[in-house]
């Protein structure tokens, strides 16, 4: 009887989340440093903003550095890798950025003068306001001077054309915050600088939509699409994934992506012969489109939707909902504009509902309609809500709390993605329909891996990515164009949209191992909110209680197998 106690006793201190780190501090401490800096140097295109953050990561890598990582406890050396790697992941960035800065730098020469004033006016330093009229105005005739001799030297390319554009745009709001400071105010300063500033003003602007143009045209910048993203080339995904403790290149994930999208197509197939339409799973997708309700009607379908997904998974008792949780998601309208960059709903504190509204076109109105059928919303419904991103945001705000500055997708869409493959092997479709609109989210998020990685390798266009979601996976066209524009020119980090798939695969490789060590799904699911937000290979490491080495770099092999 004792050793069995005592076997229990010992597996729930396994599966319990240790109460603390000794680090919490420590990591709370960069991060309002962190925003503290970023709060005062607001112009993140100037060389005053590259020079005190590189500052800021190299001072503190040194206090990083000089933690002792050996008397630390295994959260405590969690979180020391996971500090030491956010800094050098922000770090390796902003020197990119500050590199690519400094090649434009000189269409600021004129700014000398109009810095320091800005600068002074954080402290409200009451400027010489005679003396600063004539520097506005010779800053204008500066700007004259540098388009002419920019018109007969462009830059190298649109990329650099575009830096240069984002830095003069950069200055030119600093420049309105400290003129607005003392306008009306400063008599004195009103009575010499409106005009001068207006002046300087138009002519900033100009200078601005030159310098967006000015590139060769042997240097591409929309491929006809409209969509205006940033490859990032091959190293930089190599040096991404090894921030996010991803062991496989790039070429080893579009190659598991392909697998994976090949066994979609079977049993897409598969789906489509019980519906009568045989090899023909377009012809099949199609028919599952049009099962959307009625414009007024996505708002109930949803609920109806979240209510199945969550008496299933409550009937197996697969993991711990807190009633609150329950109690207090709502729902938001998304607007048409928010639905030309995400088409589909989205999910967090609240579901945003993605449905036409009145005054869209008939043609995007049906588009929106079928692609937001209930069959295809039937796989993302527990993705955003219970137990996805909702219950995420929930418990993040509950437990341990400061790792939120370590926030990867690989996290925080990997776990909402990991359901959709445990629902689906646990049988959670039943008819044919809500089996292809599953089907269609998993091929999609294949896909993705695919086409944002091939993008930034350089081997495939928008225009492509596109057609390759509505020839390959069965998009509405302007549903693709919708997810191409958002995974490029929405600002999301270049490995977001790979992050679904691998961070689910990482989730479900980790169930799987935990499992064998005599978990259960409900133990694991609770624990994992229980820690916060961090990339997989860390969990793995707390929740198996692994050694780990102060220089520990990526080499989990997690299987890429989940069907």
């Amino acid at each position: 009887m004792k050793k069995t106690i005592l076997s229990l006793i010992l597996f729930l201190f396994m599966i319990t989340p240790s109460f603390s780190s000794e680090l919490i501090d420590v990591v709370n401490t960069f991060q309002a440093d962190k925003t503290a800096l970023q709060n005062f140097y607001s112009n993140n295109e100037s060389e005053e903003y590259y020079v005190r953050f590189s500052k800021f990561y190299a001072d503190w890598s040194t206090t990083v550095k000089n933690i002792d990582f050996k008397n630390l406890s295994k959260d405590g050396k969690v979180d020391y890798l996971l500090l030491k790697n956010l800094i050098s992941k922000e770090d390796y960035f902003l020197q990119i950025e500050y590199k690519a800065y400094k090649e434009v730098a000189s269409v600021l020469d004129f700014s000398t003068d109009i810095s320091l004033f800005i600068q002074e006016r954080r402290r409200g330093k009451k400027p010489v306001s005679s003396q600063l009229a004539k520097a506005f105005d010779s800053a204008g005739n500066s700007i004259d001077k540098k388009t002419e001799l920019l018109k007969t030297k462009p830059f190298k390319d649109w990329f650099a054309a575009d830096k240069a554009a984002k830095s003069v745009a950069a200055f030119q709001l600093s420049l309105k915050e400290a003129y607005e400071f003392y306008y009306s105010y400063d008599p004195d300063f009103t009575w010499w600088m409106e005009k001068p500033y207006k002046n300087l003003s138009e002519k900033l602007k100009v200078y601005e939509e030159f310098l967006k143009t000015n590139y060769p045209k042997t240097s591409v910048k929309d491929d006809g699409s409209g969509i205006i993203g940033k490859p990032i080339g091959r190293d930089a995904i190599i040096k991404s994934l090894a921030f996010e403790y991803i062991p496989y290149s790039p070429e080893e994930l579009i190659s598991t992506a392909q697998s994976q999208f090949e066994w979609c197509k079977k049993e897409m197939i598969k789906a489509s012969t019980e519906l009568g339409y045989g090899n023909d799973w377009k012809k099949a997708l199609e028919h599952v489109k049009d099962t959307y309700v009625p414009a007024g009607e996505q708002p109930q379908a949803i609920t109806n939707l979240y209510n199945q997904s969550v008496k299933f998974i409550e009937d197996r008792d697969l993991i711990t909902l807190p009633d609150l949780t329950k109690e207090t998601w709502q729902m938001i309208m998304m607007t048409p504009e928010r639905q030309k960059i995400n088409p589909f709903f989205t999910g967090g504190w609240e579901i945003s509902i993605s449905y036409p509204t009145e005054d869209m076109d008939q043609k995007d109105k049906l588009m929106s309609m079928r692609g937001n059928n209930p069959n295809f919303s039937f796989a993302t419904v527990q993705h955003e809500l219970l137990p996805g991103h909702n219950l995420q945001f929930f418990m993040n705000s509950r437990y341990k709390s400061y790792r939120q500055p370590f926030d990867t997708p690989f996290w925080m869409e990997g776990w909402a993605l990991y359901w959709e493959i445990n629902l689906w092997n646990k049988q959670f479709p039943q008819t044919p329909e809500q089996k292809l609109g599953m089907l269609f989210w998993r091929i999609h998020r294949c896909a993705r891996i695919i086409f944002s990685l091939k993008y930034h390798l350089g081997e495939m266009t928008p225009q492509q990515c596109i057609d390759l979601l509505v020839n390959e996976v069965g998009h509405e066209r302007a549903n693709a164009e919708a997810e191409v524009r958002r995974s490029f020119a929405s600002g999301d980090a270049p490995l977001y949209q790979v992050a679904y798939m691998t961070g689910g695969l990482q989730f479900y490789a980790l169930r799987n191992e935990l499992l064998a060590k005599g978990w259960t799904e409900k133990q694991f699911h609770d624990r994992v909110l229980k820690e916060n937000i961090m990339p997989v290979e860390m969990l793995r490491i707390l929740l198996e209680d692994l050694p780990v080495s102060e220089d520990y770099k990526t080499n989990w092999k997690f299987s890429t197998d989940f069907k």
